[in-house]
């Protein structure tokens, strides 16, 4: 599916095009198209700013102005905080990259436009889009940075885009089972001989209620097989029980923790 091409309107500041840049890597949207921008766009403080998405900016395209920086899209989204006098629809991020990957599905060109840091997007810069795109940000602060504007729309895009495939992320962290009733019954009842060797049910009447309240706190943990293992680990070394034989660096052999 082609990318959503990101549009910046006369940046001022070159470490917000090359933070842009690096969100959009992020989130893998590689156009970037430029308005107007100060002579030193692309200077040593947008390249560190950049972080590594260097051909983002060397493949930069630039524009005098907006109406030609989007002849060729067929969808522009503009993106704002403040009220405008232009009746336009006016959507949220995460509907805004939906909208924008149906569209870029069905072969449109889609652009998201952002404004000058200062005073965004002119009534006429507005005029040239398709929707409104704002978000909820407090009336009393509404002025977002730059980069971290492109950064949130970048993410809704690719979260949309991952939305749609078949296996979603395409990276996901390993699943482990969680562990048996069995395995989770030998951990309470390891865990309660402990705390009764040590006194800790002080009062007997209460020992019940205690361990119960235990139980349930340690099933809402959701553990897996590996935590279980750990967790009596843990509890056999306060304990103090031996472990498993194993060779010191002097070629002897010990059960003892903590020796070395």
């Amino acid at each position: 599916m082609p990318d959503a091409k990101i549009i910046l309107v006369e940046p001022q500041l070159a470490e917000n095009v090359g933070s842009a840049a690096r969100a959009m890597a992020n989130f893998g949207l590689v156009d970037l198209r430029l308005v107007n921008p100060r002579p030193d766009w692309r200077s040593d403080k947008a390249l560190a700013a950049a972080s590594g998405a260097d051909a983002i900016l060397d493949n930069a395209h630039l524009y005098p102005t907006l109406a030609e920086a989007v002849a060729d899209l067929g969808v522009v989204f503009a993106t704002t905080a403040r009220p405008r006098g232009v009746a336009k629809e006016v959507i949220g991020a995460r509907q805004a990259a939906q909208s924008a990957g149906g569209w870029s599905a069905a072969g449109a060109g889609v652009g998201f436009a952002f404004g000058r840091e200062r005073i965004g997007l002119t009534n006429e810069e507005v005029a040239l889009a398709s929707s409104i795109v704002t978000l909820p940000v407090d009336p009393a602060f509404p002025s977002l940075n730059l980069a971290h504007a492109v950064l949130v729309i970048a993410y809704e895009w690719r979260a949309a885009r991952m939305a749609a495939e078949p296996d979603g992320l395409p990276f996901r962290a390993e699943t482990t089972l969680p562990a048996t009733k069995r395995s989770l019954i030998g951990l309470f009842e390891h865990l309660e001989r402990a705390l009764d060797a040590t006194g800790f049910f002080r009062a007997p009447d209460n020992r019940e209620h205690m361990v119960l309240a235990l139980r349930a706190m340690l099933q809402r943990a959701s553990l897996t097989e590996q935590d279980v293992r750990t967790l009596r680990g843990v509890i056999a070394a306060l304990e103090g029980r031996p472990t498993r034989p194993r060779v010191l660096p002097d070629g002897t052999v010990t059960t003892t923790r903590g020796e070395r």
